[in-house]
């Protein structure tokens, strides 16, 4: 494999604090990580990630809520690092985000200090 990447981050607070079903915050993983793929369909890290399909390496992590999550995208967007913050709607609310796939290397420190989502 190619040694990239793909970080998928989650609000913990949505399951805790506001009750929504597991499967509802999973799915917020599922859509980050759909738009951002979409989104960088011709980025050259994308492409050589979608062609080894069986070992396609994610990291799912979690931050405390809404404000931690804006917070990160903030800081992703200042090193000009590829992601995209999903809003569900019609609620209009940041619930995940997800990073293009990148070599480990070059964006793991962004995420250092995030627990694994469970």
């Amino acid at each position: 494999m190619s040694g990239l990447v793909q970080y998928i981050v989650v609000r913990g607070d949505l399951l805790r604090n506001l009750a929504w079903p597991f499967g509802a915050v999973i799915a917020q993983a599922c859509h980050a990580s759909t738009a951002v793929m979409h989104r960088f369909n011709s980025d050259e890290n994308v492409q050589l990630y979608l062609q080894h399909l069986e070992n396609m390496h994610k990291v799912v992590l979690e931050v405390k809520d809404e404000e931690a999550l804006r917070s990160l995208a903030g800081k992703l967007s200042a090193a000009s690092i590829d992601h995209h913050l999903w809003m569900e709607e019609p609620e209009n609310i940041p619930t995940a985000l997800a990073c293009k796939p990148h070599v480990k290397a070059d964006v793991q420190a962004y995420f250092k200090g995030l627990k694994l989502f469970k």
